[in-house]
């Protein structure tokens, strides 16, 4: 479980955010979710260590990540993986050497083990047989994946996604969607998806920050939302046309 208390965020004396409170819990899909310029990628950053946030806690189950000092902070961080926006694999790797990476770095098994491990995560993400691919030999939707299996490589207990299904067409964010929320459950890991796109917000959305303007504005579920009367977020996950009908029906159901 991951905790923010009374998070606050400045830029050249210009508050970015202010006074975050929020918990993401083990094995649910934790969404973070709002307009450019809203600050939720600056929250993302701040939780994963990448900025300091000028107040407030972040707690790792009951770790302050603030107060730690270096050797404590590089430790944590092994127990984090990461999904970029881009897969950002190394292009010079085979699949195999970019999911092994990080057990190379990190890791104190026999080359063996590390391998095992490797194969076992690109079988986790049904690439069986992609080891000796490089990047460019597979799809866009393949080298998510392959991404995937190495933000798991280290087991971690906190996996963080910044923007996942970024330029994949809808059939393969599904695909995407649904094996972070299946691995997440499995492994009763901490996920937290920076993402701005709405069909995974209704269709993974197990908890929900929605930040504006630096604020938390809203917080719950994929099913609150239909009946949330906070009128900034309505006006935001219903802009289109389409998610204003799937919130009528929506209605009608929880009526009917």
């Amino acid at each position: 479980m991951i905790e923010l208390k009374g998070l606050c965020k400045s830029f050249e004396g210009k508050a970015v955010l202010t006074d975050i409170n929020a918990t993401f819990e083990n094995g649910k899909t934790n969404l973070i979710i709002g307009q450019s310029g809203s600050g939720k990628t600056v929250l993302m950053k701040c939780i994963v260590g990448l900025l300091t946030p000028e107040e407030g806690e972040l707690l790792y189950d009951n770790r302050n990540f603030l107060a730690m000092n270096k050797k404590e902070k590089k430790l944590l961080r092994r127990e984090m993986g990461m999904l970029f926006q881009s897969a950002a694999l190394f292009d010079s790797m085979t699949v195999m050497e970019n999911v092994m990476f990080p057990l190379n770095m990190f890791s104190n098994d026999t080359l063996r083990d590390r391998q095992r491990r490797a194969q076992f995560c690109l079988d986790r993400v049904n690439l069986t047989d992609a080891g000796n691919k490089y990047p460019g030999e597979i799809s866009g939707g393949m080298q998510k994946r392959v991404a995937i299996a190495r933000a798991i490589a280290l087991n971690p207990q906190y996996l963080f996604c910044d923007e996942p299904n970024s330029g994949l067409d809808p059939k393969t964010s599904l695909v995407i969607d649904a094996l972070i929320q299946d691995i997440t459950r499995e492994y009763n890991m901490t996920t937290l998806i920076n993402t701005h796109d709405m069909n995974s917000v209704m269709g993974i959305g197990e908890k929900i920050i929605f930040i504006h303007k630096g604020h938390k504005e809203w917080e719950g579920t994929k099913e609150d939302i239909f009946t949330s009367t906070n009128q900034v977020l309505n006006d935001f996950i219903f802009a289109s046309d389409l998610f204003k009908k799937v919130k009528e029906v929506e209605i009608q159901n929880i009526e009917g």
